[in-house]
């Protein structure tokens, strides 16, 4: 019977599993190498080697209510898209709400994750640490989640650009980065384009003297703001959006979000236009890119060919003297050195895991790797749900598929998702935010039914169809239920709005004629056009149609707190 849980990490991930695992009458174990909770989150003066690194002015590009725990909402004065200390101190709110802090051995690194000699039994495990005072212990735990992150180990690939042994320039990986300031007056080569490689080519761009951004295929740009100035992923990330994107055609789909974005800034022009349709792969979210391009402190370049010297040249030909620095925004290799080698293959030591979450060669499911993923959306409710599913697993309230059906699984989706990612390995991590939270959801047991809810609570099913998919859907029903979920549906676009009360602005002067007035005067000419004779009728009844749809709307939509 699983009873003992090793957590390996203290991140936003780790917080989570420790928090599910009490809730479920398990008893965690957390070893934290570091001496604070936050992994990637938090910041530090300098890289340390094996632990991931974030640069000092980086800012969440997710809003706060799609991605906070799914039953503790971020305070309503938090902005909406915060700094990265901001973050931390959220999780410390997180850690402190629920008591989490005394179940983490802190300065404790895991060396070695063994399966037991009697694992087809057992399911248990041997896990070797090492304290700060360089002292090795060793435990058995019934089951393992694993919470190390993958941006631990940076992917810098010098050797294969010629010339880069005689470069007189520095070369570094934005792992290293910290901030602007030894680019200030230089000449600087950021090489890719993800959302690192953007933000790191914006902040340098603000004080060097010329600024380059290198790129194989270029990205699709989006800023953090809507309409109206609402967050991104709010009005982007709805059940609605999901069902249509499935029902419409691909081209159409792509055509309509493409034309948009183009009327803001046409990507050909400014150089950012990629090979991919929009919707194929995830694109880069950025407020200011457009902009330092058309200021000309920033210049898109095509990819990195090799150096010369002083100077760097590209595919395209073009050659940029007198460059100073090189960061190189190349992502990094997921390496997890302290799990067992079958658990493993390739160079890289890859690790294949069914829904992106449980080694499938396991005879007994007791290990799930957290958050190794990519998605078109935020993490944590995700890597949440995915330990709310590990931990029915290990518990036996949920089972798993025989192995070869799960690796059926994985090749399948491998397959679907190189048609877009054509690297086998990006492939396979790739993940549908919607579908893949539903399907985990279902696993659980806590998947929001749709139809109940129309018919029982419709205030609350226009919020969660026609709204943000936010985290508190996953707490309404079922395991782990929360009684405050409804309320902080209800109530997430109050929380959003917060930030913004700083100022009393003038109310708006009140329309002369009232939308509902055009609307019920565009249904009277469409009724007269249809209907001469039995206008009188016809005018009664779309008049009483308009007012339960309004009466509906503004008790379902506009109104902040419930019945």
């Amino acid at each position: 019977m699983v009873r003992r849980v090793a957590v390996v990490g203290a991140g936003s991930s780790g917080l989570a599993c420790i928090k599910i695992c009490v809730e479920e009458g398990l008893e965690p174990v957390c070893f934290e190498s570091s001496d604070d909770i936050g992994g990637l989150w938090k910041f530090k003066e300098s890289p340390e080697p094996e632990r991931s690194s974030i640069y000092r002015s980086l800012v969440v590009n997710t809003s706060k209510e799609m991605m906070c725990y799914s039953d503790f909402p971020m305070p309503a004065d938090y902005p909406n898209y915060m700094h990265n200390s901001q973050l931390l101190q959220y999780y410390r709110l997180y850690a402190d709400h629920f008591d989490l802090l005394r179940y983490i051995h802190f300065q404790t690194t895991v060396k070695s994750v063994a399966q037991r000699p009697d694992f087809s039994l057992s399911g248990q495990w041997d896990i070797a640490t090492i304290n700060k005072d360089g002292e090795e212990e060793r435990n058995v735990f019934d089951a393992v989640l694993v919470c190390s992150g993958h941006y631990t180990h940076p992917s810098l690939p010098l050797s294969g650009f010629p010339g880069y042994e005689t470069f007189s320039g520095r070369c570094f990986h934005s792992w290293e980065y910290k901030d602007a300031d030894a680019c200030r007056g230089k000449r600087v080569v950021v090489v890719g384009i993800g959302n690192s490689g953007g933000d790191i080519a914006v902040e340098i761009s603000r004080s060097a003297k010329k600024t380059f951004l290198s790129t194989r295929q270029g990205a699709w740009v989006i800023g953090r703001m809507s309409s109206n100035g609402l967050p991104l992923d709010m009005t982007a990330i709805t059940r609605l959006n999901n069902m249509l994107t499935l029902l419409l055609p691909n081209t159409l789909v792509n055509w309509a979000a493409e034309r948009a974005l183009n009327y803001k800034y046409d990507h050909r022009l400014y150089g950012l236009k990629p090979k991919h349709r929009l919707m194929d792969r995830r694109p880069l979210i950025n407020d200011d890119l457009p902009g330092r391009i058309l200021l000309g402190a920033l210049a898109m370049k095509t990819n990195l060919k090799g150096f010369k010297d002083s100077g760097v040249e590209f595919e395209d030909g073009s050659v940029e003297e007198n460059i100073d620095a090189v960061v190189f925004c190349t992502g990094y290799n997921g390496t997890f050195p302290f799990l067992p080698s079958v658990l493993t293959h390739g160079p890289q030591r890859e690790l294949t895991l069914y829904k992106t979450l449980f080694p499938p060669s396991l005879v007994r499911p007791t290990l799930a790797v957290m958050g190794l993923f990519q998605t078109k959306g935020p993490i944590t409710p995700i890597v949440e749900m995915q330990v709310r599913w590990a931990v029915k697993v290990f518990t036996g309230s949920s089972s798993l598929p025989p192995k070869e059906k799960m690796l059926e699984v994985i090749e399948s989706e491998r397959k679907r998702n190189m048609k877009s990612y054509p690297c086998p390995r990006t492939a396979a991590l790739q993940v549908e935010y919607i579908p893949y939270l539903d399907f985990m959801a279902k696993e659980v047991g806590v998947r929001p039914n749709l139809l109940t809810l129309l018919l029982t609570d419709p205030v609350l099913w226009v919020r969660i169809f026609f709204g943000p998919c936010t985290p508190y859907q996953y707490r309404l029903t079922g395991p782990g239920q929360w009684a405050g979920a409804r309320q902080a549906i209800l109530t997430q676009w109050e929380r959003l709005a917060q930030p913004f009360r700083t100022r009393a602005v003038p109310e708006s002067r009140p329309s002369a004629i009232s939308p509902w007035a055009l609307v019920l005067g565009g249904t009277v000419a469409m009724a007269f056009i249809l209907s001469k004779t039995e206008i009188t009728p016809v005018l009664s009844g779309a008049a009483q149609f308009l007012d339960r749809c309004k009466m509906f709307l503004k008790d379902s939509w506009f109104t902040v707190t419930p019945d």
